[in-house]
Order: C-alpha cells, then structure tokens, then sequence
C-alpha cells in the first residue's frame, strides 16, 4: 500500500496540469469540471479506485 501511496503522490504534478479552456469561457464553473474530458477521465480514475478499494475492504471484514 506504500508502494500506491508513494506512486500516487509522484504523479499528483502530472495531474494537475492545466490544459485549454481554463481561465477562458466556463473555466472556473463546476460544469467544466464535469464537461471537459481530462477532469471527467480522472474523475472516472478516482471513483473506480475508491469502489474497488471499498469493495476489497467490505470483503476482507466478512472474513
């Protein structure tokens, strides 16, 4: 879990680099953030990991 963690935190930077469109028209709106392809994949990226991670401890508690 280190591992992940140490991983994650290396590529936090890449992750938030700016791309066109902010600052411009609907920039700073939550529309955006939901809209515009490179927050929508890894907002995708974080739901699916925090569903698997959730899943894994629910059936590690049951046994």
């Amino acid at each position: 879990m280190k591992k992940i963690t140490a991983s994650l935190a290396l590529l936090l930077p890449a992750l938030t680099w700016a791309h066109p469109g902010h600052g411009g028209t609907d920039g700073y709106t939550i529309i955006h953030y939901f809209s515009e392809p490179q927050h929508a994949i890894i907002t995708l990226g974080v739901l699916a990991a925090v569903t698997v991670y959730i899943i894994r401890e629910r059936r590690k508690s049951k046994s």
